[in-house]
């Protein structure tokens, strides 16, 4: 799904990170019913009974010490899509699928633990990370002396100024995804030496570690001609991962197209020694994700397994099905924008005829998956501090559905739809998938719909055209998914998506009193009251009827027997779909 939020939409920031909704090795156990939560390595597929829950602080990746694990081997894993943005940084670039593969190549300067509550820093990239004043908030960073980019340079406070710079928002000709935190400080200068870098705010952001999470390279950056800094970040990452001179991580990019991309060991990589030979990523459809799998040509597949494909899954001879909460959230986002969803009548009646009950339901049907409908796109239900949000009249009925129409001046046609000014009240919708889940959850909101005297149209396109249609803005509701990066999106993500001004808020509607709530949250340091003050803003931005959050949902992989150290992991993998941890380094097959 994308809150870190990337697009499944994803990130850097905390970023949340956008996905297209449809996207929404172990012991030998026998099959008997006898689990009462999920094995860490996975319920193997012989097992027969009701598949059982997770919980929400342990991660289900097959967590397995490196000594544990073989030199060699390689990973093959689909990927809904590659590029064609391959800076994450950027709005058009930040989505789930490009942060996993981030982080194979990329730095990544922060650890989470599963369920969000503490964050370290990456001893990889940071020695040290300090706090060394609260009046102005100054964070000081020193960094590894062995960190470097592929092209030697050494990693240093430049790289912190530089990605400072391209989030700030200042520049209109820049595409930031967010600039929650950036824009809050006054200066990024050299610390003890340029192994050190000290960040100075302006005006306090909290929490800190909910930015510089990964870096923008200096080489990328030019102060000096800033039209150049602006067509290297909208438009020279196009369809190129800049691997040999940008990259910083374990592995290193070998090989890439819109179809595969091959990553290999980096010999410039200082940390420890990654352990597979090489990882294939292979952009596929689900229909054909879940029968490569089967066919042994994939060893993963994405976190997205539906009841059909969970029910193929279940017939792979020594594999395991691992699962997990999802941090994200599905939603349907209505374009404020666009002609046919402009007037909130028809947003408000659209949403109130729509049951996100029994959406939810189709969704889960065949997972052994319950929960609550959401009433927030930023915070998980399991996190602390979670409230609905949307607005009291916003449940599912027919009859207020209509009455809001009426109300509205809309009167019921011959045809069975509502119109006015010889208008009828219809809508696209727009989805990115082929599965037959997909499909029929769009064909049922279709009928509620009907039955509410509104109009629906579907289309589905190729998943491979979700980014470019998003960043287009030429649909009226379209299925979104927000995916959680880290546990910091109440501050770092709420600007992101709820922003007047956002080039990530799709719904495209805001104010300047939502502004400036959720800018409030950010300078306060009481996690609680920075909460309380975000769900008020979030309940105040509900009542445009423009994101509209439909279920959290389960993150379900198919698993080769023995693949260690991947899949699902919470906010320690912060790449919900692709199941890539940050530590990529530690991906691996049992001996």
């Amino acid at each position: 799904m994308h809150m870190n939020m990337h697009k499944a939409i994803a990130m850097v920031a905390s970023l949340a990170a956008v996905v297209s909704m449809a996207a929404c090795g172990g012991s030998n156990a026998s099959s008997e019913s006898t689990y009462k939560t999920e094995p860490q390595e996975g319920t193997p597929t012989s097992y027969k009974g009701t598949l059982p829950m997770p919980e929400a602080n342990k991660a289900y990746n097959n967590p397995q010490d490196r000594s544990k694990l073989k030199q060699g081997g390689t990973l093959t894993m689909p990927i809904t899509e590659i590029g064609p943005d391959w800076n994450s940084f950027s709005a058009n670039g930040n989505t789930t699928y490009m942060m996993g593969m981030w982080h194979l190549y990329m730095p990544f300067l922060w650890d989470y633990s599963v369920d969000g509550s503490t964050a370290t820093p990456n001893k990889n990239y940071l020695s040290d990370v300090k706090l060394t004043s609260t009046d102005p908030e100054t964070v000081t960073y020193t960094i590894n002396d062995k960190a470097q980019w592929n092209d030697g340079t050494p990693i240093t406070w430049k790289d912190f100024y530089s990605t400072w710079q391209v989030n700030n928002g200042k520049s209109s000709d820049l595409t930031p995804a967010i600039t929650f935190g950036y824009e809050n400080i006054k200066s990024v200068e050299k610390g003890s030496s340029d192994r050190q870098a000290v960040v100075t705010f302006d005006k306090a952001v909290y929490p800190y570690q909910a930015i510089f999470q990964t870096l923008y390279p200096a080489q990328a950056f030019d102060e000096n001609d800033p039209s150049k800094t602006a067509d290297t970040f909208t438009k020279g990452w196009q369809n190129d991962p800049h691997s040999d001179k940008w990259g910083a991580g374990p592995y290193k990019v070998s090989k890439v197209s819109d179809s595969e991309v091959d990553f290999v060991p980096n010999s410039n990589w200082w940390g420890d020694k990654p352990l597979l030979d090489k990882i294939i990523v292979k952009q596929m459809e689900d229909s054909a994700m879940v029968n490569a799998f089967k066919n042994g040509e994939i060893d993963i597949t994405e976190g997205n397994l539906t009841s059909d494909s969970l029910a193929t899954v279940k017939t792979v001879k020594d594999a395991y099905i691992r699962r997990s909460y999802d941090s994200g959230v599905a939603t349907y986002t209505i374009n404020t924008k666009a002609e046919d969803t402009k007037d909130l009548a028809v947003r408000k009646a659209f949403v109130q005829a729509v049951d996100r009950g029994q959406i939810s339901k189709m969704a889960f049907k065949g997972l052994d998956w319950n929960e609550k409908i959401p009433g927030s796109v930023i915070l998980p239900q399991f996190q602390n501090g979670y409230e609905d949000n949307m607005p009291k009249d916003s449940g599912y009925s027919v009859a207020n559905a209509k009455k809001t129409l009426e109300k509205a001046g809309y009167k019921m046609g011959s045809d069975g739809y509502y119109a006015k000014g010889g208008k009828t009240v219809q809508i696209t919708y727009t989805t990115f998938s082929d599965n037959a889940g997909t499909k029929a959850r769009a064909q049922a909101m279709q009928k509620m719909a009907k039955d509410a005297g509104i109009k629906v149209n579907i289309d589905i396109k190729a998943s491979n055209q979700f980014s470019t249609t998003v960043s287009s803005g030429n649909w009226d509701v379209i299925g979104l998914g927000w995916g959680a990066t880290d546990p910091f999106g109440y501050s770092s993500s709420s600007y992101q998506i709820y922003g007047s001004d956002s080039d990530s808020n799709f719904g495209y509607i805001g104010s300047k009193s939502i502004d400036e709530k959720l800018k409030k949250v950010t300078t306060t340091e009481d996690t609680k009251a920075a909460i309380k003050l975000f769900n008020e803003a979030e309940k105040e931005y509900m009542e445009n009827y423009a994101q509209i959050p439909l279920f959290n949902g389960v993150l379900i992989y198919g698993v080769k027997k023995g693949l260690a150290n991947m899949g699902p992991a919470g906010y320690s993998a912060e790449s919900s779909r692709t199941g890539i941890p940050v530590h990529s380094e530690n991906i691996g097959w049992e001996k």
